[in-house]
C-alpha cells in the first residue's frame, strides 16, 4: 500500500467539514485534521427552492479557507461531497458549476441511497454489532437503514433533519406541548410507512452531532468516568429523560449547557424527538452513539477499494492493529505474551481451576496484546500510563465496559493498585468483576515476565500437579531464561493470591531431536 493523505469535505446542512486521513505503507491510518464550519446551508434555501447567492458565495468562501489549509499537506486525493441542501436545491446544477470554475476541489452530490450507504458503512466498520439500524439526522435530511449480518438490509432518507423540523413545527426555542405532539405525530407517521422498521427490538445508533450531544449531555450530568462517545449505551428511557430536562429550560441556558454545542442548542429538540420517535417504533431499549458518520464511510471505501472489500474482517483486530503501530509496539512481543497467557489459562481450565467464559478469554487476549502499552510513554510509569491511555480513547469494536475491562486488565500490576484504579468506576463495576480482571491481569502479568529480554525462550507451559493449596508449573524453554526466572518468581505472587495457592515454577530445558 502507498503512503496517502485523503481529504474528505463533507458539505452537509447544517455544518461543513474538512478532514484529512493519513495512510503509511502497513495500512495505519489517523485522522491529523478535521476543521467544521456551522454554515447552515439549509437556511439559504428561498421560498422558490433555490439556494441563495449569499448561500453559493458561502460555499465558495468556505472552500477557499479549506483550500489554504491542504496547501499545507499533501494531499494524494480529496473527495467533495454535497448533501441535502445542494441535492434539494432547484439550482443545484449552478451551484455545482460555481464551486467547478471557484474551486480545484472535485464536488459530487450524493443521493440519498448514498448517503444512507456511507453512514452505514461507518458503523459497520467501527463498531462489533451485527445488526441495527442506525440513523443520521442531518440540518435537512434523514438517514435510516437496517443492517443484518453487517449487510444492509434497507435504506432510507426522509427529507427533513434538525433545521427543517425546526422550521416547520417549533415556532419559538423550544417546542411547546402541542408542537411537540405535532412533531411526533409526524414522525411516527413518516416511520410507519416503512413496515420493515416496527418492532425489530435491535439497538439504535445514532449518527451526527445531534446525536454526540445528546450523549456528551448525559454524560455531563451523571459525571460518567470514562471518555470517549463512540459506542456509547443509553437507554430509551435515560434519552427521553435528557430530552425532557433540555426541554425544561430556555435557550440561552442550554446555550450554556455543558456537552451541548452553542451552535445546536437550537435545533437539538427536534432531532432528540427523531431519536426518541424511532426508539419507539422500533422498540428498542438501547440507543448507541457512533462518532463515525458519512466522511468515515467514504474514508473506509477508499482505504479499503484496493483490496476489494467493503469491511475489516473483525474490526477488534484492526482497532488492535492500528493501535499497535500507532504506538510501535513488537507485534513478535505481543503474539509471545498472548501465546504464555493462553498456555496458562487453557493449563488452569484443563485442570478446572478456573472456567473462563467466552467473553473473559476473549479479554485476557486482548490484554496480553496490549499489556503494558503505556511504557511506550514512560517505562517507569508504564501501569499508570496503560490505565489512562486505554481509558481515555475510544477502541472501534470494543463497549465501553469492555474497553474498561481490558484497561483493568491491560494495566495489572497488584491487587491494590487495581482497586484503586477501580474507585471511580464503583457504579459500574462489581466485585466480581474485578476478581475476574485480577486473575486476567495476573495471568498476563506472569506471561510478561516469561518474555521479559524479549528473547521469547519460554516455548511451552504446562501444570504438573494441582491441589487445594499448590498450583505446579513445568516451563520447557530454549536457550538462556536466568531474567525470565528470576522475574517470573517475583510476580507470581499475583497468580497465587488470586488463586489462592501457592505457585511453583520448574524451568527445563528442551530436549532438541538430532
Amino acid at each position: 500500500m502507498e503512503k496517502q493523505q485523503i481529504g474528505i469535505i463533507d458539505m452537509g446542512s447544517n455544518s461543513v467539514r474538512f478532514v484529512i486521513y493519513e495512510v503509511d505503507t502497513d495500512g495505519y491510518h489517523q485522522e491529523i485534521q478535521n476543521l467544521k464550519v456551522s454554515a447552515r446551508l439549509s437556511t439559504y434555501i428561498n421560498d422558490e427552492g433555490e439556494m441563495t447567492g449569499e448561500g453559493i458565495e458561502k460555499i465558495l468562501n468556505l472552500l477557499d479557507k479549506f483550500s489554504a489549509i491542504a496547501a499545507g499537506y499533501k494531499l494524494t486525493t480529496v473527495r467533495g461531497a454535497a448533501t441535502a441542501a445542494v441535492r434539494n436545491a432547484k439550482n443545484r446544477e449552478a451551484i455545482l458549476k460555481a464551486v467547478a470554475q471557484h474551486s480545484a476541489f472535485p464536488f459530487e452530490v450524493l443521493s440519498e441511497e448514498q448517503e444512507a450507504y456511507y453512514g452505514y458503512l461507518a458503523v459497520t466498520n467501527s463498531t462489533d454489532f451485527q445488526e441495527g439500524v442506525t440513523i443520521d439526522i442531518g440540518g435537512g435530511s434523514t438517514e435510516i437503514t437496517y443492517f443484518e449480518n453487517r449487510e444492509m438490509k434497507h435504506s432510507v432518507s426522509f427529507p427533513f433533519g434538525a433545521l427543517t423540523l425546526k422550521k416547520k413545527f417549533v415556532k419559538g426555542h423550544t417546542p411547546t406541548k402541542k408542537e411537540e405532539k405535532r412533531l411526533f405525530e409526524f414522525l411516527q407517521e413518516s416511520y410507519r410507512s416503512l413496515p420493515w422498521l416496527k418492532d425489530l427490538q435491535v439497538p439504535v445508533i445514532g449518527i451526527g452531532g445531534s446525536a454526540r450531544n445528546l450523549a456528551l449531555v448525559h454524560q455531563n450530568r451523571h459525571s460518567y468516568p470514562l471518555s470517549g462517545l463512540h459506542q456509547y449505551v443509553m437507554t430509551a428511557e435515560e434519552t427521553a429523560e435528557t430530552a425532557a430536562w433540555l426541554t425544561d429550560m430556555p435557550l440561552k441556558k442550554r446555550e450554556k449547557t455543558d456537552g451541548l454545542s452553542k451552535d445546536r442548542a437550537d435545533i437539538i429538540l427536534p432531532a432528540v424527538h427523531a431519536m426518541q420517535a424511532l426508539l419507539t417504533e422500533t422498540n428498542s431499549n438501547e440507543f448507541i452513539i457512533s462518532n463515525y458518520g458519512l466522511r468515515e464511510g467514504l474514508f473506509f471505501e477508499k482505504l479499503l477499494q484496493p483490496i476489494e472489500v467493503t469491511h475489516f474482517p473483525s474490526v477488534k483486530e484492526e482497532s488492535l492493529y492500528q493501535l499497535s503501530n500507532h504506538y510501535r509496539l513488537k507485534a513478535e512481543d505481543q503474539k509471545q505474551l498472548a501465546v504464555l497467557s493462553s498456555y496458562i489459562a487453557n493449563e488452569l481450565m484443563r485442570h478446572r481451576l478456573v472456567d473462563f467464559s467466552e467473553q473473559e478469554a476473549q479479554l485476557l487476549r486482548l490484554g496480553a496484546k496490549m499489556f503494558y502499552v503505556g511504557k511506550t510513554i514512560h517505562p517507569e510509569s508504564k501501569s499508570q500510563h496503560t490505565f489512562y491511555m486505554l481509558t481515555n480513547q475510544s477502541i472501534d469494536g470494543l463497549s465501553h465496559m469492555d474497553r474498561l475491562g481490558l484497561a483493568f486488565t491491560a494495566s495489572f500490576t497488584s491487587r491494590s493498585q487495581l482497586k484503586f484504579y477501580a474507585r471511580p468506576f464503583k457504579q459500574w463495576v462489581d466485585k466480581e468483576s474485578l476478581s475476574s480482571y485480577e486473575l486476567l491481569g495476573a495471568v498476563n502479568k506472569l506471561a510478561y515476565a516469561l518474555n521479559i529480554t524479549g528473547q521469547q525462550a519460554v516455548k511451552k507451559i504446562e501444570i504438573t500437579k494441582a491441589d487445594k493449596k499448590n498450583l505446579y508449573l513445568r516451563l520447557t524453554c530454549r536457550g538462556d531464561v536466568h531474567f525470565e526466572e528470576e522475574q517470573a518468581d517475583k510476580y507470581k505472587k499475583h497468580l497465587e493470591r488470586a488463586l489462592k495457592r501457592n505457585v511453583h515454577l520448574r524451568f527445563v530445558q528442551e530436549e532438541l531431536s538430532l
